[in-house]
């Protein structure tokens, strides 16, 4: 996406995240039915890894499925904030 790669399914100490793009530090997670009553895990997951300096993108499996679009325009506008971050 937008000249960056992501992979799928990528460890990252003790937890397995959804997608990885290393060069942005983005994180990407996708919640689905197996995220239910998790949410004190994934908020633990969520802040571990923004202690390590990852940026984290959460959508709603239901949401991706129903409006991929718009998350892709999310994802887009994420990217490019994160660019500008960088650029002096």
């Amino acid at each position: 996406m937008m000249g960056y790669q992501f992979m799928r399914q990528k460890p990252i100490g003790n937890y397995i995240v959804d997608f990885y793009c290393s060069k942005l530090h983005l994180v990407i997670e996708i919640d689905g039915i197996s995220h239910n009553g998790r949410q004190i895990y994934d908020r633990r997951k969520e802040d571990n890894l923004k202690d390590i300096g990852l940026e984290i993108m959460r959508f709603d499996g239901h949401y991706v499925i129903n409006n991929i679009n718009g998350v892709l325009i999310s994802i887009e506008e994420k990217i490019k904030e994160l660019e500008d971050k960088t650029t002096p």
